[in-house]
């Protein structure tokens, strides 16, 4: 028999609905991965064989009761451990918090468990999200980092000890680990999804995220979370229904792309420049180039400005508390977010609206633009999480993106094509991306 964990979301979900296979069945598979592998990706921060079982029992029982079941029933889920649980430590990526309990779950945690979802652990993080690593190696190769800072969601998807995983993004934290650990990283556009009950670095710039292995995956759980919640004023009324099917949908015409190389171009190593381009001139009838557009290098300077001063608020009481304990570049960063002036921060949020209004309309002539996930294939060592430079426009901007696994990098390691999308055109922007994925004859 077919090993489950090698199965997609969707066919697990459909297993266990008509009792092909008991969600038992599937969670002692994932298990029985995680006891083989776990010891060399070290993905997991929170992981109790005990409790998933349990859960996983539970959720056969009420199958085979008659009851209606949820589009996840079954389904054990990974989650980035900066999701609060009532029933997981959060610890955030630090020893401050060792061992912490949120009382209630996440509004997210509540939305997976109506659909029928089981949260079969906590994943790893860098230091509250930000870039001090943590445990998590590359399941391509062990020496070099996942990214991060959701490094052990993307980790634990790539090395099939998860069908899904949730993750966040407030710089690259999403589509940098996708691409250096070779699954598909989808950041919906700014505003979709509740922040409530999740570790808080920037309100402006935070956004949940999820990975797996293939786009129709990414609809499937996205549809579930994508929902208005009073408690997270940032969230808007947004009908995710027709979200699967618009997903997988062929699109009625080939699609255009405009691929910007942007200044970040010559950060990106020789041999991984070579790849892109050999790809930009393979699909050269569906893809236009460009260098960049000028007020790009300014996003860098206001995204930097938000972000620093959001943490230096959020952060305040652990930076007065322990600060002795937190991470070098951390702190670095809270106390640069202390220098800004109100005025500084102002310009920056404006920045984006103006920013925004003027390149929009580059969606009338083009169904995504195109760029590299990342500045090549991740990097030798653990020291460091990689850069985010490639993803902090479309962070800032609030646009939907993506990172596909299409290509293979030096050394034969992953590299990942990110693909943004116009802003709530969600639904389009996957049907897009599986339409590239295919185009190109991508396989997972």
């Amino acid at each position: 028999m077919k090993d489950l964990c090698l199965l997609s979301a969707n066919e697990l979900v459909e297993r266990i609905k008509t009792g092909t296979n008991s969600s038992l069945e599937v969670c002692q598979s994932y298990i029985d991965r995680i006891e083989k592998f776990e010891k060399d990706v070290k993905a997991w921060a929170y992981f109790d064989k005990k409790y998933l079982l349990e859960k996983a029992k539970q959720s056969d029982e009420y199958r085979l009761s008659g009851k209606p079941i949820g589009s996840l029933h079954g389904l054990p889920i990974a989650v980035k451990d900066i999701v609060g649980t009532n029933d997981m430590p959060t610890t955030c990526g630090t020893k401050i918090r060792k061992a912490a309990r949120t009382r209630d779950d996440a509004f997210i945690i509540s939305l997976l468990i109506s659909a029928g979802a089981i949260i079969m652990g906590k994943t790893v993080t860098t230091e509250f999200a930000y870039f001090d690593p943590g445990s998590t190696t590359n399941p391509h190769d062990h020496t070099r980092t996942p990214g991060g800072s959701s490094s052990g969601s993307a980790a634990a998807v790539a090395s099939f000890m998860a069908p899904l995983a949730i993750g966040s993004q407030t710089n690259g934290s999403m589509i940098r680990p996708a691409s250096y650990c070779g699954v598909v990283g989808f950041k919906p556009s700014y505003g979709l999804i509740s922040r409530q009950g999740i570790l808080k670095q920037s309100f402006f710039l935070d956004q949940v995220g999820v990975f797996s292995r293939n786009i129709e995956d990414v609809a499937l759980i996205t549809k579930v979370l994508i929902k208005k919640d009073s408690m997270d004023s940032s969230t808007i009324n947004y009908s995710s229904e027709d979200m699967y099917d618009t997903a997988i949908s062929k699109p009625p015409f080939d699609q255009k792309f405009i691929f910007f190389k942007t200044s970040n171009w010559k950060n990106i190593n020789k041999n991984d420049q070579k790849i892109f381009e050999k790809f930009l001139s393979k699909n050269e009838k569906i893809i236009k180039v460009e260098d960049s557009l000028s007020y790009f290098e300014d996003i860098f300077k206001y995204h930097k400005i938000i972000h620093e001063t959001d943490m230096a608020y959020s952060f305040k009481d652990y930076y007065n508390n322990f600060k002795k304990q937190l991470g070098s570049k951390l702190v670095e960063a809270i106390e640069r977010g202390m220098t800004y002036k109100s005025s500084d921060y102002v310009e920056a949020l404006e920045y984006r609206e103006f920013i925004y209004n003027d390149f929009k309309e580059i969606f009338n002539d083009y169904h995504g633009i195109l760029t590299p996930s990342s500045t090549g294939v991740a990097p030798k060592g653990l020291e460091s999480t990689g850069s985010p430079e490639f993803s902090t426009i479309w962070t800032y901007l609030g646009l939907p993106s993506i990172s596909l696994p299409i290509l293979k990098g030096s050394n034969n390691l992953p590299l990942g094509i990110q693909l943004i999308g116009e802003k709530l055109d969600d639904a389009r922007t996957l049907r897009t991306a599986n339409w590239l994925m295919k185009k190109v004859g991508a396989k997972i």
